[in-house]
């Protein structure tokens, strides 16, 4: 049970949080030379071996603690707005909270995407410390299966001492579409994490190049149940998905290598985790001038992407910039189904 004292200072947090975010959404919307998010790899290895999943290893080491710094400060310098660490499982990182403490201390939100396989209290607690600002855990199914073992049996106690101890924003995601069995788990998972006090959002199954998966009629159902839960959510600019869950395409200015930046764990910038290689240039050196020629860059394969985090950063350009093609086109990506982000 929170105590009055937890309450109020998880309250004044969470304003802490909105004001930061107005103010970054207002900076985002008077100039366009800063990427608003970035995702980082700390390590490719992952403790789990989800079969959809093509974004992790099981033998990679921890990119070192100093590069991890150089990086982080890079994107500091850049005016990065918001750095998300994912994985691989992030978590497997020796020195993860010096990882976030680095990001607050350039002055962007940090965040964090885990399975969530190795929260207990005291983890839970350094991240406190460390200034975590918000979480997210992708819930698969409600019963491990052979396709995922994230599944709400496995994490309801993790989802518990989250509701117990994190002073923090957490994000619960459920799944729909190819390779989830049982879709009704989704709305399940979705009013577990509600009733815990978090928000809840549901991603669409895409392919291996991040691209659309037209949903069945239960799918979509479900998906459209779900988006009630979702109203509260920091996470609610997914107007693309309901193109997606009818299998048609979005006509949208993906502002991926400018205003988003996957930066994978050798340090180089990509598109995002579906479209390596795309522009493939080191952090080190990326410029301003590479974040206005990616801005204005069109995306060949924007159209059927269920990238949500490009989607929703791009929002905040919309209206302005017609992009032209990139040369040369982007390469075929593989066809494994993968999760999105």
């Amino acid at each position: 049970m929170l105590t009055n004292h937890k309450t109020l200072r998880r309250r004044f947090k969470a304003l802490h949080r909105n004001l930061r975010g107005a103010s970054m959404a207002a900076r985002a919307l008077a100039s366009t030379d800063h990427p608003l998010l970035a995702h980082i790899i700390p390590i490719r290895r992952c403790n789990l071996a989800c079969t959809y999943c093509n974004e992790f290893d099981d033998f990679s080491k921890p990119v070192p603690t100093d590069e991890m710094f150089r990086r982080i400060d890079k994107l500091g310098a850049l005016g990065t707005a918001v750095v998300t660490i994912s994985g691989g499982e992030p978590l497997l990182h020796p020195e993860l909270d010096d990882v976030i403490t680095r990001i607050r201390h350039n002055g962007m939100i940090a965040g964090l995407i885990t399975n969530g396989y190795l929260l207990v209290a005291e983890r839970i607690q350094r991240l406190n410390r460390a200034g975590l600002e918000w979480l997210q855990i992708s819930i698969d199914n409600v019963n491990p299966d052979e396709v995922s073992k994230k599944s709400l049996k496995v994490l309801d106690r993790k989802l518990e001492l989250l509701a117990e101890h994190a002073d923090f924003h957490v994000n619960i995601n459920s799944v729909v579409g190819s390779g989830i069995r049982y879709p009704q788990d989704a709305l399940t998972i979705g009013k577990r994490a509600v009733e815990l006090g978090f928000s809840s959002t549901i991603g669409i199954i895409h392919d291996g190049s991040g691209q659309l998966q037209p949903l069945g009629e239960e799918e979509r159902r479900i998906y459209h149940e779900m988006q009630a839960l979702e109203k509260s959510s920091f996470t609610r600019i997914n107007a693309f998905q309901d193109n997606i869950a009818q299998g048609k395409p979005n006509d949208w200015r993906c502002r991926a290598g400018a205003r988003y930046l996957y930066i994978c764990e050798d340090g180089l910038v990509h598109y995002c985790s579906q479209q390596r290689g795309y522009p493939g240039v080191p952090l080190a050196n990326y410029t301003r001038e590479d974040l206005r020629r990616e801005f204005v860059t069109e995306k060949s394969c924007a159209p059927h992407c269920t990238v949500s985090c490009v989607h929703q950063v791009s929002v905040f350009d919309a209206w302005r910039a017609p992009q032209h093609p990139a040369v040369p086109t982007l390469a075929a990506a593989p066809s494994d189904l993968v999760q999105i982000e």
